[in-house]
Parts: structure tokens; C-alpha cells; sequence
């Protein structure tokens, strides 16, 4: 969590809230009801095994946390996943790979669901056609529930609610042992994860995924969609409670008598940004290894297979104690970030034809809580 410190800096300081009542007041903002569906997750009162399936899956990982998934149930014993349309990210998402990747680790993560609850969960994807350029009203995959009392269950879903995606910094005294980087990668089903502790070149994949990060902060209509999905204080993310969360008393006071402005985080001319770029960069500085996949091609099936991986490595690492935390920039396909994608694919050594579909930093972070989560049933298609 950005500090009191930095955020008034951020906004030229000076402040100075009435000491009355602060104390009491601040310990009101944490905004515990967009996180109760991490709580609610399983809820035995639940008789349709879909709804148990699905009241875990919306807690999976995804871009700019835009839960873009809807689950149609019209049909018994079936899920038909479709993606919410208008929660894409067409700028820094333009294809739609990275909305599918996340699709991708929902799939995973009601399979894994299902299983403990004895169901198999046969998965049928794009069954209506695979959607190109861009992803459209077909479904993405129809999930059949069937009862069977001998599946086996994943030692990874133990994990399913300890999962995060930590962005903080990370400690810098304490390298990632190279067998715990086998035993993330071990955990995959369809890919082939590649991983480095190198420090040296940690350090040169820092350097070139800060770059690529400073460019979509730069490109005003990639940094313009990030900020319109800010939810600042705790009345805007338990109203919204996808996008990027803001929580904390201070910068909620700030917003409220209108010190924190949205308009000056675009401007790259004002003290505001750059105090942003100060904020945002430590989390770069402090990756101690990274880990990343790449298929093939790039079909509608690769993204989905990615997002499973991703799922699965994100467990394995939290089973070990590791953070883990995508960083996305230098894969994205908007015109100013193809200079930064191909020597992105150089240092990684991603073959022509090949695609990089996931790249995340690893190291030992802080605790940190849940993130926001709209309720199961807001996903459930209306009849």
C-alpha cells in the first residue's frame, strides 16, 4: 500500500487534516465488503454445485481486475462462460489476449473448485467458433458439472484463498531458491515455464520492464483507461469493487477536498506524475526473479491454456510463501510498445512465431489483503 508520506507528496503536501475524530474516522475506510466474496466462497448453504464452482472462481486472477466474466446457467449442469464485452481494455488490450488469459484462470480455478466438490468439469472451449480479432457474444466455454466421486482433488486449491498478486515491493535480501522456481513451474499442465535468478539478468529484465511500464504511462490513451478504472477510497470500490483499488483513509480525505485530481495523473508536465513514476517503480526495482510463458501460436486456445498455467503457478508460489505479480507491459500489442515487446522477446529468447504470453516477477513481499470482488451472483447472466 502507497504510504501517508508518498501520496502527500504525490499531491505537493501541505495538508493538514482536523485532529478531532481522524483516528476514528480512518479506522472506517477499509473497505471490507468488496473482499467478503473471498469469505463467502464455498458457502455450504450453496445447493447448485455451479453456484459453489463459481462463488471460487471469480476470485481469479485478471487484468486491471476486470472480472470479465459472465456465467450463463440456463441450461442444467452446465456453465456457459461468456465474456463481459464491456469490461475489455481496448487500448492496452487492443486483441483481447490478456481479457482471455484471465478467462483462462477462471476456467482453472472452477475446475479445481468443482473437483472438490466431486465433480468433473468437462470443458468445451469456443464452441461456437473461436472469435478473431477480438472476442465477441459466442461463448467462450461451456463447462458441464458431472457427479464423480472419484476425481482427484488438487493439492493446490488449499491455496485458493491465501492467492494473491502482489504488487508491492519486494525484499531484496532474500533471493528466490532456484528449486522453489522449478517446483512453480512444475505445477503447469499444457506449457513450458522458463525462469531466471540470474542477477544480472534480473537486473537487465527489470530495466526493460520499467521502460515498457513509463511508456503506457506516457501514451495517454493506455494511461487514460487505467485511470478511469480507479476506485479511490473505500465508497468507490465497495460501489465498484473491480478496476484499480485506492484504499486508505489519507488519499480518500485528499480526493474528498479535491487534492487528489485524476486529470493531473495524465499529464506527464506536472509534479503529480512524476511523483507517480516514483511510486510505481519500486515494485520493478525489487523483482528478484522472473518467470514467463510463451506458446507456439496465438490462437483463442493458447490464451486460454496460458491463463490455466498462470493459475496454477500462482498457487504453487503461494503454497511456497512467494509473491508473484504479472507484469504485462512490454506484452502488450498497442503501436508505441512494439519496440519494447521485441527486445522484450530478445532477452527472453522467445522463438519467430512464438508468442510471450505471460511474463511475472517473483521475490518475498509483504502480507497483503484480498483484492475487491464483485459478489458471484452479480456474474450470473440475468434469465
Amino acid at each position: 500500500m502507497t504510504t501517508r508520506r508518498k501520496f502527500l507528496t504525490l499531491l505537493g503536501g501541505g495538508v493538514v487534516l482536523a485532529a478531532g475524530g481522524t483516528t476514528l474516522w480512518a479506522t472506517t475506510r477499509d473497505p471490507v465488503r468488496a473482499r467478503e466474496p473471498w469469505l463467502a466462497a464455498g458457502d455450504a448453504a450453496l445447493r447448485d454445485p455451479r453456484h459453489r464452482a463459481l462463488s471460487y472462481a471469480v476470485l481469479a486472477p485478471n487484468p486491471h481486475n476486470r472480472q470479465p466474466w459472465i456465467a450463463d446457467l440456463s441450461t442444467e449442469g452446465e456453465i456457459a462462460l461468456l465474456c463481459d464485452l464491456d469490461r475489455r481494455l481496448p487500448e492496452t488490450d487492443p486483441f483481447d489476449r490478456q481479457i482471455t488469459i484471465g478467462l483462462g484462470c477462471f476456467l482453472e480455478l472452477l475446475t479445481l473448485a468443482a473437483a472438490q466438490d466431486d465433480h468433473r468439469a468437462e470443458v468445451t472451449l469456443f464452441p461456437d467458433g473461436e472469435p478473431q480479432p477480438r472476442l465477441d457474444a459466442r461463448p467462450v466455454a461451456r463447462v458441464r458439472l458431472v457427479p464423480d466421486a472419484s476425481i482427484a482433488r488438487d493439492p493446490l486449491f488449499a491455496h485458493v484463498l491465501e492467492r494473491r498478486s502482489n504488487k508491492e515491493p519486494y525484499d531484496t535480501a532474500r533471493p528466490v531458491p532456484n528449486e522453489s522456481l522449478a517446483e512453480i513451474a512444475g505445477a503447469v499442465r499444457d506449457g513450458s515455464p522458463v525462469w531466471t535468478d540470474d542477477p544480472s539478468r534480473v537486473e537487465a529484465l527489470r530495466t526493460l520492464a520499467w521502460a515498457a511500464m513509463e511508456t503506457e504511462l506516457r501514451t495517454y490513451e493506455t494511461m487514460k483507461e487505467s485511470v478511469d478504472l480507479l476506485r479511490i477510497g473505500r465508497a468507490e470500490i465497495e460501489a465498484n469493487p473491480d478496476g484499480i483499488d485506492i484504499p486508505g483513509p489519507f488519499v480518500e480525505a485528499l480526493a474528498g477536498v479535491g487534492l487528489f485530481r485524476l486529470e493531473d495523473m495524465l499529464d506527464p508536465a506536472t509534479p503529480a506524475f512524476a511523483q507517480q513514476l516514483e511510486i510505481l517503480k519500486p515494485p520493478f526495482e525489487t523483482a528478484m526473479a522472473f518467470m514467463w510463458l510463451a506458446t507456439p501460436g496465438n490462437t483463442r486456445a493458447d490464451q486460454i491454456a496460458t491463463g490455466r498455467d498462470y493459475l496454477r503457478m500462482n498457487l504453487a508460489a503461494t503454497r511456497l510463501g512467494i509473491a508473484m505479480h504479472p507484469f504485462s507491459q512490454a506484452l502488450q500489442e498497442f503501436p508505441a510498445m512494439r519496440p519494447h515487446a521485441q527486445a522484450m522477446r530478445e532477452a527472453l529468447g522467445i522463438a519467430p512465431g512464438e508468442t510471450l504470453q505471460m511474463f511475472a516477477r517473483l521475490g518475498y513481499g509483504p502480507a497483503v489483503k484480498a483484492g475487491p470482488r464483485w459478489p458471484y451472483e452479480t456474474r450470473i447472466a440475468a434469465a
